[in-house]
Parts: structure tokens; sequence; C-alpha cells
């Protein structure tokens, strides 16, 4: 199964508005694809735990929390491994062939900076990354002053890259994912880059390698 059709499959159980049973569950779905029970009421019918419990709970994708498949994840390597990110949902998947090993939220490029999507792969990886373009801007006295790129440094001022641990370039022209503050708005909110949570990414960060493939879908 290609890579859009995994996203195709994730999205439909997060947005497809059906009102007929699933069918091998007997599960059926109200007018925002979440389960109903016999008085149209919500319900998880899902055990918990489960993938399709967490993608089934009320907040979801818009959740701040991340699932993690703890049967597969060590199954999972830079060799078997490649990333999946919704732009509509603001979430990523660490995918192991098929199958969702974590789906965690990120946060991608606002609409003057938006994140290019297509298919790309892991281009370079850094841990302790700082940006070249954003950041803060110091004055020759210390002091910090408005602007947030180089080009806007006052003379004997200084620039401070913007932190952005757990780098994975995606482009050569400064797109990657990396730990970055998610708004719990759940919006977009970066330069172009993909934003995911502190918790999460250093996991990420240990399952790709150079080369791992990656699939933005808008």
């Amino acid at each position: 199964m290609k890579s859009s059709k995994v996203l195709q499959l994730i999205l439909a159980a997060a947005f497809t508005f059906v009102f007929a049973s699933c069918a091998n569950k007997g599960v059926v779905l109200g007018p925002n694809g979440k389960p109903i029970d016999s008085q149209g009421n919500p319900t998880n019918p899902y055990p918990p735990g489960s993938y399709d419990h967490f993608k089934a709970e009320l907040d979801y994708p818009k959740t701040m929390r991340a699932w993690k498949n703890d049967q597969l994840l060590p199954e999972t390597t830079p060799e078997n491994s490649r990333l999946v990110v919704s732009l509509p949902m603001q979430r990523a998947f660490l995918m192991k062939d098929d199958e969702v090993v974590l789906d965690y939220p990120v946060s991608s490029g606002v609409p003057s900076r938006p994140t290019p999507t297509g298919r790309y792969q892991v281009l370079e990886m850094v841990v302790d990354k700082a940006s070249n373009s954003y950041g803060k801007v110091f004055d020759a006295e210390g002091k910090q002053v408005s602007g947030e790129t180089p080009k806007e440094v006052p003379e004997g001022g200084t620039f401070v890259g913007a932190p952005m641990p757990y780098w994975l370039r995606l482009t050569w022209d400064g797109v990657g994912h990396h730990i970055g503050p998610i708004p719990r708005s759940r919006r977009a909110a970066s330069h172009a880059c993909i934003r995911g949570p502190r918790a999460v990414m250093p996991i990420v960060y240990s399952k790709v390698k150079l080369g791992t493939k990656v699939l933005i879908e808008g």
C-alpha cells in the first residue's frame, strides 16, 4: 500500500461523514466520523490503548497527545521506517512498512511560509541544531531588540539562532522536522519547518537515518 493510501485511511477514520456500520466491527459512525451508540450518543467501543480507540476519541486529531505502538516500536529500525506528515490534520506518523508506530501532533508552516508538500528524504541529522535564519537579535550591549533574522542585527549586535533540537533536514533551503513549540490550538505556526513534541522527536530521530523517506501531504 502506498503512503498516500495509508494517509487516506487515517484521514477517513477522523473525518469521513458516514452513517453505515463498519464492515468488521459493526460500529456506527456519526456525522463527525466518530462512533455513536444506538441512541446517537458518542461512544468509544474499541479497547483502551488501541489505535482505533485513540482515533475514536472526540478530540482526535486535535489532541496534543501522541499514540505509540509498544509492540512495533522495538521492531522499527532506520532500515524499515518512514515518515508521513498530514498538514490538514497537523499530525505526523512514524511508519513501519504500512503500520503506524507513532501518531503525534505537529505544527507546520504558516500560510505566508508554508510547509511544502511532496516526497522527500532525510538529508541531514543534527541533535543540537540552531537556525541560521530565525532567532533572537541583541544589540551591542546584549539587550534583546526587535527582529528575528541576521539581517536585522544592529551594528555591534549579535544573532542567536532559534534552537531546533533533533533536526531532520528535508530540503536544502531550510525545511526540516525538529523539536519546537506546538500551539494548543493545534494550528500551523512555524516558518515552514515541521515542529514536533519534545517527548517524541528523540524517538523519531533514533528510528530514521539519512535517506529515510518522508511524505508530506496537504
